[in-house]
C-alpha cells in the first residue's frame, strides 16, 4: 500500500495504510460488498462501486457525504440517510415541524427543507441544486444530529431509528478485530494483505453461517474459540457448537471424612 501521512525527515519511512469498505445488509448482519482501498484514498470514493437496486435504503456516515452521488441516487429511486457535514452550505426553503417548547428528552427538535448546491463535474463552472430533506434530533445523552434524506414519505423518528440501526457494522467490526488476526499482517506486500483480509471476512461468514444453522445462543467469541479448537477435528461442527463448552466445568473438590465403624470393621 502507498505510504500516508506526512514524509519523514532524514532516512525514515512513510507509514502504510488500508481501509476495508463494507456494506452490511442489516437483516443479516453480514457484510455483502467489500472493497480495499488505500489509506489516503477519500471515503466518499467508496459509494460509486455500489450496486444497490432500486428502493434500497442505504445509511452511513458524514465522512461518505458525495452531493453529487446523491443526485444520482435520487434520479435512480433509491434512499439514503446520513449526517449531515458541521461544514454543509444549504439554503433553507421551509421548516415543515420545529418543537414549540423545550425538549429537555430524546426527540425531534426541527424538520427543515433544504438546498444543496454541487458541481456537476470536478471544478466545473455549472452548479446544480440537490433538494433535501433535512432532521434534527437529540439522543438520550442530549447529543444533536442533523440528518438529511432523500426520502420524504418515512416519519421524522423512522430515519433517526434508520441511522441508530448503522451501529450494527461497528458491532461486526468488533467481531472481526477480537476473534480474528487483524493485529497484524503475515506479509508486507499488497496482494499479501488484501489476502488476509479477505480470509478473514469469508472465516466471518462461515462462522455466522454455523450459527444461524445451530440456531445456537452462544456468544459469538464462544463460536469461534470451539471452531478454533477443534479445526482439525473430523466432528460435525453444529454438533460442536450445539454440545460444546468453551471451558471444563468446574467440580467442587470433597474433604477427605473420617472413616465410621462399619467402614473400620472391613480392615
Amino acid at each position: 500500500m502507498k505510504g500516508v501521512g506526512r514524509n519523514p525527515k532524514g532516512d525514515g519511512k512513510k507509514k502504510g495504510g488500508l481501509k476495508v469498505h463494507m456494506l452490511t445488509d442489516v437483516h443479516a448482519d453480514v457484510p455483502v460488498f467489500a472493497r480495499i482501498s488505500e489509506a489516503k484514498q477519500h471515503d466518499k470514493n467508496f459509494l460509486k462501486y455500489l450496486n444497490v437496486p432500486k428502493g434500497s435504503m442505504i445509511v452511513f456516515d458524514k465522512a461518505y457525504n458525495h452531493y453529487w452521488q446523491f443526485a444520482k441516487w435520487t434520479q435512480e429511486e433509491i434512499n439514503f440517510v446520513c449526517r449531515l457535514k458541521d461544514n454543509a452550505v444549504y439554503e433553507v426553503q421551509q421548516v415543515l415541524f420545529e418543537a414549540t417548547q423545550p425538549c429537555e428528552q430524546a426527540g425531534i427538535l426541527k424538520e427543515e427543507h433544504i438546498h444543496l448546491r454541487y458541481a456537476e463535474k470536478k471544478n466545473g463552472p455549472k452548479t446544480k441544486t440537490l433538494c433535501l430533506r433535512k432532521v434534527t434530533c437529540k439522543d438520550e445523552k442530549g447529543r444533536i444530529y442533523q440528518f438529511i434524506t432523500n426520502n420524504w414519505i418515512i416519519s421524522n423518528e423512522e430515519i433517526a431509528l434508520i441511522y441508530k440501526n448503522r451501529w450494527t457494522i461497528e458491532t461486526s467490526f468488533k467481531k472481526l478485530k477480537q476473534n480474528f488476526q487483524l493485529r497484524f499482517f503475515y506479509s508486507e506486500t499488497e496482494n499479501g494483505i488484501k489476502t488476509q483480509v479477505w480470509c478473514t471476512l469469508i472465516a466471518y461468514l462461515l462462522l455466522t453461517v454455523l450459527m444461524r444453522v445451530s440456531k445456537s445462543k452462544k456468544a459469538f467469541s464462544t463460536i469461534a474459540a470451539l471452531i478454533r479448537i477443534h479445526l482439525i477435528s473430523q466432528l460435525d461442527l453444529v454438533w460442536v457448537i450445539e454440545n460444546g463448552r468453551r471451558t471444563y466445568i468446574k467440580r467442587t473438590k470433597t474433604r477427605n471424612k473420617a472413616p465410621d465403624a462399619v467402614q473400620l470393621s472391613l480392615f
